[in-house]
């Protein structure tokens, strides 16, 4: 039989326990207004955005996002051009990057020694830390002739030179080099993100359906992949959010060109490349609210991309929990 004993109930301990209490709740009232400063500095954001915007959201109205032109000679402004090349240079870059990122995560691993896996790792997550400036620069002076003389033309060669999109004359500057300095900006990201999720599935499951007679990639699909499934699409889509958001490195690698382009590698613009190069320069109080109009949609393209993720992660894991 045992037995318990109370520590007893002196003024020492009670001043113990009011310190823990006043711990607590110190904690919890941080806690809460780090939360409410984050909201409040995103609402103030978005507001001061949507304000600027405000003159180019009178005068064009929602025909500003589905109208091609961009003179400020005449002062005819429209967004389709930039969320054109935006959108098309994200989900290129996602479609590459993804299954690079995925396959690089499951190589460190699941496949790759410890002692291999920990400096690969370190020099994958390195790429995240070069400023977008400086990748952008290797990218228009180093990859972008590379891919102009030899990818591009490559690719004109297989079956998908068949594809309009990859017609045209090979360039250094365009929408598809753009895409491919993009695809490098966010593997390191989801990389990452993929590997912690490969990393904190339970050994046990593995191991079961090993025992079970799996082969090792039947193993990975069947339970790693399952297992990290709302994960994975967290950090795909927080890949595209970045994608979406990066202004400096396809500023200078896209071609700043004014017009949606017939192929993918002729140049373009996006809505962060044009807020990026114009703002400064802009000589009408009409073309720079029209920016900020352009960098209000971009918000609004974030914040959906974001919904959407959160839909998605959800839907996994109510998905995982009744297997």
């Amino acid at each position: 039989m045992t037995t318990t004993t109370y520590e007893p109930l002196t003024p020492e301990t009670d001043l113990r326990r009011q310190g823990i209490r006043l711990g607590d709740i110190a904690f919890k009232g941080i806690a809460i207004a780090a939360a409410l400063a984050t909201a409040a500095l995103l609402g103030l954001i978005a507001w001061k955005v949507f304000d600027l915007a405000w003159p180019a959201v009178q005068n064009f109205g929602l025909t500003f996002i589905w109208t091609e032109a961009w003179d400020p000679v005449t002062e005819q402004f429209g967004a389709l051009i930039f969320i054109y090349g935006t959108i098309v240079t994200s989900v290129i870059a996602l479609v590459i990057a993804t299954p690079l990122s995925i396959a690089i995560a499951l190589f460190l691993s699941e496949i790759a020694p410890r002692r291999v896996a920990a400096p690969i790792a370190t020099m994958v997550e390195l790429l995240a830390a070069i400023p977008s400036v400086v990748l952008g620069l290797w990218g228009i002076l180093v990859f972008g002739p590379w891919v102009r003389d030899h990818l591009e033309p490559w690719i004109q060669d297989t079956p998908l030179g068949l594809l309009p999109v990859f017609s045209g004359t090979p360039s250094q500057a365009g929408i598809f080099p753009a895409a491919l300095v993009l695809t490098i900006m966010i593997v390191p990201i989801t990389s990452a993100i993929c590997r912690e999720l490969f990393i904190r599935v339970p050994q046990e499951l593995t191991d079961g359906a090993l025992a079970l007679g799996s082969t090792r990639w039947e193993a990975i699909r069947g339970v790693v992949f399952t297992y990290a499934a709302p994960g994975i699409a967290a950090a795909v889509l927080l890949g595209l959010g970045r994608a979406f958001g990066e202004a400096i490195a396809v500023n200078q690698t896209i071609g700043n060109h004014n017009a949606i382009p017939t192929s993918w590698f002729d140049p373009g613009d996006s809505l962060g490349s044009k807020v990026a190069s114009e703002y400064q320069g802009a000589t009408s109080l009409q073309q720079a609210s029209s920016i900020l109009y352009l960098a209000a949609i971009l918000m609004v393209i974030s914040l959906a991309a974001n919904i959407i993720a959160q839909f998605i992660v959800v839907r996994f894991e109510r998905a995982r929990r009744a297997v």
